[in-house]
């Protein structure tokens, strides 16, 4: 998958996380990219090191989708913590 692929995966489990967990959150569209981007890393690294399964198969493969959404929601919920610790 290329670096579009990842990109287009980051922004939209990046705004489904934020649907998941509603609240205020500092940063915008961008911080929302990035967070996503790092939970898709994050998800298929976890999924390979829990299950011991490849979970970032390809763009249209639903365990790509799913493990993009819960790291996302792994770093968002982190995020928030750290946020949160700083102020």
């Amino acid at each position: 998958m290329g670096i579009l692929g990842w990109i287009l995966i980051g922004l939209f489990a990046g705004i489904i996380a934020k649907m998941l967990m509603p609240g205020k959150d500092p940063g915008g569209i961008i911080i929302t990219i990035l967070i996503g981007i790092a939970g898709g890393l994050l998800g298929g690294w976890l999924g390979k090191v829990i299950f011991g399964v490849d979970s970032i198969d390809g763009f249209f493969e639903i365990s790509t989708w799913i493990a993009a959404i819960v790291g996302s929601l792994i770093l968002l919920g982190v995020f928030r913590l750290f946020r949160r610790s700083t102020r």
